[in-house]
């Protein structure tokens, strides 16, 4: 089988300051995914260790201070000089290698910590974990493929998008569905703390299953435990793309915008998320956004990671943050005539 990268960064889940936990569960995903390469396995695991153990010795010293307090210049950081970031290692949206984030969205995050003369300190952890850690000040910023949406502005700030995104819906080769309607009265499934669950959970008569790793979802999917799966359209391309063997696919929503399934049915911001006591952060990180899109940054990188359709680009029709969490004439961010 194909190897992906990403996955093999979820056997080291630090979900606290110690990072002395490591996720079993991770560990079993990666061999499943890495089956029939043991020796690649086993480096990738020495090398991920290697690094993300000093991101892990960074915040045991951290979590010695009062993260409500502990600030740092005018740009409210944890640490002077440094940038906590959270991330899940999801890939082609983030890891860690080489002692820096590396995936579409990392590489990018890395790129505004540059920009802000700051150094990178991961925080590696599960998906769901990453809004707390943001709200309790463990980590500055958190980040991969995460979509804005107006129950996560009521908890966290939320940066300008990096680039767009809209809802697939992951199913056997044999089907073909593209609507909501088409869903009722099937076994569905999510990652926890996404930000489209109750949309999921409206569907008539649909059963809605959680999983808390993608790849896990993608196991019980193959295995025909789940029926239809919605999870990040830039992983589940990359997946299907490292795996053709795999009989699945991503078909799109082609169904007009619905206010009930907005989520759903529209295009949405892909997007970094801080903390409600960071705003001089936030402003700092949005004018390093604004550098990366007028300089096709974002483009850029998307194409080493096979993301170059202009389509990820394009914010659709629909601005559901003007007059939200933006000035009510604000405007999506677009990439230049000028990007190649």
């Amino acid at each position: 089988m194909s190897q992906i990268f990403s996955y093999l960064t979820r056997l080291f889940n630090i979900c606290s300051a110690d990072g002395d936990n490591v996720d079993a569960a991770g560990r079993n995903n990666a061999g499943y995914l890495y089956q029939g390469d043991e020796n690649m396995l086993n480096i990738l695991r020495r090398n991920v260790l290697k690094s993300v153990a000093v991101g892990a010795a960074a915040l045991v010293i951290a979590s010695g201070l009062n993260a409500r307090t502990a600030i740092a210049g005018d740009m409210e950081l944890i640490e002077d000089g440094k940038l906590v970031v959270a991330f899940n290692g999801d890939m082609p949206g983030t890891g860690w290698q080489d002692g820096k984030l590396i995936g579409l969205d990392g590489e990018l995050m890395q790129m505004i910590a540059g920009g802000l003369g700051l150094t990178v300190k991961p925080a590696l952890m599960e998906w769901a974990a990453e809004i707390q850690s943001v709200k309790t000040r463990r980590v500055d910023i958190m980040h991969g493929m995460m979509g804005w949406n107006d129950q996560r502005i009521k908890v966290i700030n939320i940066s300008d998008p990096i680039y767009y995104g809209g809802a697939n819906i992951t199913q056997k080769k044999s089907t073909n569905w593209s609507s909501i309607k088409e869903l009722e009265g099937r076994t569905i499934a999510t990652i926890q703390g996404f930000g489209w669950i109750d949309q999921l959970k409206a569907i008539e008569g649909a059963t809605l299953k959680l999983y808390d790793t993608s790849d896990a979802a993608i196991r019980d999917l193959l295995a025909g435990r789940i029926e239809a799966l919605f999870a990040d359209p830039p992983l589940i391309q990359f997946a299907i793309s490292k795996n053709p063997d795999w009989d699945i696919h991503a078909v799109g929503i082609t169904q007009g915008f619905d206010e009930k399934y907005s989520l759903l049915t529209g295009k949405y911001n892909v997007v970094f998320g801080l903390s409600q006591d960071a705003p001089e952060l936030l402003k700092a990180v949005n004018a390093e956004i604004a550098k990366i899109w007028t300089g096709c940054k974002n483009l850029e990188v998307a194409k080493k990671y096979g993301l170059g359709e202009r389509s990820w680009f394009d914010p659709g029709s629909l601005n559901q943050r003007a007059g939200v969490d933006r000035p009510a004439d604000w405007k999506q961010p677009t990439l230049p005539a000028s990007c190649k």
